[in-house]
């Protein structure tokens, strides 16, 4: 993941100052603790709120609550990719530690999506080699689209696979380089054992705490989170530049703090070095040189839609 947006013919676009690239990609533990204690906070109140409303008024009561922890649960993707890239914390320890849990709660094994990221970054838009693109779903009819965007076959694929590491021992999929392909098994049994512990304490005290507090709000906050993670990159150039094969998308700041900034996404490609909390910066400094501008998640999404339904009809 390199600090410079390239072209087709490998020169550089828009670079920063060796002086301000240092500046900029200054990490800090203060902002990645305050973004994740408000993260997880609202998670703990409105999950709280969700058992209140469910043990005293019954659930059909607590469904729009549901809904609000499927949108905070879901969105700790943000908090997984960040950490990925170390750069939520100054310490890596605590990179691990929000990294681990976060994808724990979202079925994302850590050690694996670090590894898939990597790729993406490495090869992002090209079909062949870009992780996103290898696994993606290929709509076949408008059905098949509206599955898609709810981001259930995403889930069920990733949970399946580590169910795969973790039963078969082997790894195949060719992100995973063969010197690290033990440690995602070794990652993927650990998951599915404190799944399986969780599963049988909630059968033993008669519980349905989990599902609805984390299990069904996860399923529902798809719907959030995968029109979201569209708008990344769908209908963009399949070029090497950054500013050509990424989308950012202009929203409010609400929807900004829970994606970690993430949709300023051309400048995380660009210079993937730079914490979530300098990318406001970065767009100041770089949003002259940016092709692909989405304005609010609604109308990108009626794009990237319309973008998938022409690819299919060409074929």
């Amino acid at each position: 993941m390199s600090d410079a947006a390239v072209s087709e013919s490998g020169h550089r676009l828009k670079p920063l100052s060796p002086a301000m690239l240092r500046e900029l990609s200054s990490r800090s533990n203060f902002q990645g603790a305050a973004r994740s204690l408000c993260h997880y906070g609202l998670i703990t109140l409105v999950g709280a709120l969700v058992w209140k409303v469910t043990a005293t008024y019954g659930v059909l009561w607590a469904l729009p609550l549901v809904a609000l922890q499927g949108y905070f649960v879901a969105f700790l993707f943000m908090a997984v990719h960040e950490t990925a890239h170390k750069t939520a914390f100054r310490s890596r320890g605590l990179n691990l530690a929000v990294g681990y849990l976060s994808g724990f709660i979202i079925g994302l094994p850590y050690e694996y999506y670090c590894l898939f990221h990597w790729d993406h970054h490495r090869y992002t838009q090209d079909p062949d080699k870009d992780p996103e693109l290898v696994v993606g779903v290929k709509p076949k009819s408008d059905t098949q689209l509206a599955l898609a965007y709810s981001g259930l076959l995403q889930v069920v694929g990733r949970v399946w696979l580590m169910f795969g590491h973790a039963v078969t021992g082997k790894v195949v999929v060719p992100w995973i380089p063969e010197n690290r392909r033990a440690i995602i098994v070794t990652e993927a049994r650990a998951y599915v054992a404190l799944y399986a512990l969780l599963l049988v304490l909630s059968l033993w005290f008669s519980s349905a705490l989990l599902l609805w507090v984390w299990i069904v709000p996860l399923m529902i906050g798809q719907l959030f989170l995968r029109p979201y993670l569209y708008a990344e990159h769908t209908g963009c150039d399949r070029t090497r530049s950054a500013f050509q094969n990424t989308r950012t998308t202009y929203t409010g700041a609400i929807v900004k703090w829970f994606t970690w900034n993430m949709p300023y996404h051309v400048e995380h490609h660009a210079y993937p070095s730079i914490p979530f909390h300098a990318l406001p910066k970065l767009n100041g400094i770089v949003d002259g040189e940016i092709l692909y501008r989405g304005r609010g998640y609604i109308r990108t999404t009626r794009e990237t839609w319309v973008w998938f339904r022409r690819q299919r009809q060409a074929g």
